[in-house]
């Protein structure tokens, strides 16, 4: 009883929040939630937008020239996004909320300008430019809240700003069953322009962390992504590197072909094809919500067993879910209902992704900590980029989406023998 009493004091006992820091973390988490919207997007009008433009482009729009031709783009997009990690060194030298605010302004603007696409190549451009910009912000959002939130709070926090990213899914989903269905593809897309208005607040409302402010001001200026790979930091920015390169293929493997699978089987479910559409939409909002809730129970969990024993939890989560909803539930005769019940699984390990925003800044130090944790997401979106240029390929030439989908659950295995070799920062505070 007393240890309730003590932990419940405990928490009453956290340090309050100032009206900067609830400024910056709701910009932050604003533009997480845009950058989430606007990459889903994509995944929900992928059909009807290449339907349109492939014939434009000199191309039939057949399901296997939409598939193809999805997944080069989506390959481009995430390729884009490695390329992010310039926004990193940027982030280091003039400070947190320039660079935070310039990452939502470039892919709030060209997915704006995806709307105006005549071919399938403008839009690829489009998306490359846009994926440059949505790559940065996670970096940046999840290093601005780390340094600027109380360290009695900050693992909350990490798991509070995770949750922003499929909150965007859910926006991108009511979006898509409202103006999506009525609208098209076009103004979806114009919906993505939203964000420069939340780029211009961080600009004029959000102070810079002082954590960087000090470091800026007390170190000379050194060379991040040079010393991030020198002897101190080398094995643990490789194993980072590996560990997010197996969750951002879980994520685009099972979150991004998940509207195309539940299409598919409301479809043999004989829907038309404007109830199959809402029903992938509804199908995205409860993964979501799933998500978001796997988001929220993170951090109590790393703070009880560790980080290492929390990843491998929702690792091992992520492989069943995988493995369950593509390789089991897809197949079944009447699976609709049973895959989108996995889906829920699916999204809730899939809250791995907040492990990495509070655990990435504790192993760095301030002056290389956004150059670090943008050059490991970019390294695992390059990797991505490779993986759903196979998966398409795979589903191409195997005319089926499940298995080769389901097969990512075994990189989730992998990871499991790669946890042991990061380092445990469990009651550690964030370094300076």
């Amino acid at each position: 009883m007393n240890s309730v009493t003590e932990s419940v004091s405990a928490a009453r006992r956290r340090t309050p929040l100032n009206r900067s820091q609830i400024a910056g973390f709701w910009g932050a988490w604003a533009g997480w939630t845009l950058d989430g919207m606007d990459s889903f997007i994509y995944a929900l009008v992928l059909t009807p937008a290449l339907t349109e433009l492939l014939p434009r482009s000199g191309y039939a729009a057949t399901p296997a020239n939409v598939g193809l031709a999805g997944s080069i783009l989506f390959a481009l997009f995430l390729v884009g996004w490695g390329l992010s990690f310039i926004w990193g060194p940027l982030a280091d030298r003039f400070g947190r909320t320039k660079v935070l605010a310039g990452t939502i302004f470039t892919f709030a603007i060209f997915t704006g300008l995806a709307a105006t696409s005549h071919n399938v190549w403008e839009l690829a451009i489009y998306r490359f430019i846009a994926g440059v910009g949505i790559g940065g912000e996670w970096a940046l959002a999840g290093t601005y809240v780390a340094e600027s939130w109380p360290e009695d709070r900050r693992k909350m926090g990490a798991g509070y700003l995770q949750t922003g990213y499929y909150a965007g899914f859910f926006l991108a989903a009511a979006l898509n069953y409202t103006i999506g269905v009525h609208f098209g593809w076009r103004a979806m897309f114009l919906t993505g322009a939203v964000p420069v208005v939340v780029a211009i607040l961080v600009l004029l409302r959000v102070k810079e962390t002082e954590k960087w402010q000090k470091a800026d001001a007390g170190t000379e200026h050194v060379k991040p992504l040079r010393e991030i790979f020198g002897p101190v930091y080398r094995r643990r920015t490789w194993v980072a590197c590996i560990l997010l390169t197996i969750a951002i293929v879980g994520l685009w493997a099972g979150a991004v072909y998940e509207p195309s699978a539940v299409i598919q089987l409301a479809t043999k479910a004989g829907m038309a094809k404007n109830d199959a559409i809402r029903t992938a939409s509804l199908a995205t909002g409860l993964l979501s919500i799933a998500t978001i809730l796997g988001c929220l129970a993170l951090p109590p969990m790393a703070e009880r067993i560790g980080r290492k024993k929390t990843l491998a939890f929702y690792f091992t989560g992520m492989a069943v879910a995988i493995a369950g909803s593509f390789g089991w539930a897809f197949y079944l005769p009447n699976g609709l209902a049973p895959f989108i019940a996995w889906l829920f699984v699916l999204g809730f390990f899939g809250g791995n992704f907040a492990l990495f925003s509070l655990w990435l800044p504790e192993q760095f130090e301030t002056r290389v900590r956004a150059t670090a944790f943008a050059f490991c997401t970019s390294f695992g979106r390059f990797v991505g980029a490779g993986v759903n240029f196979l998966l398409g390929a795979a589903v191409l030439h195997m005319h089926t989406l499940g298995v080769p989908v389901a097969l990512t659950a075994l990189a989730f295995i992998a990871g499991l023998f790669v946890i042991p070799f990061a380092p445990e920062t469990k009651g550690e505070v964030l370094p300076q």
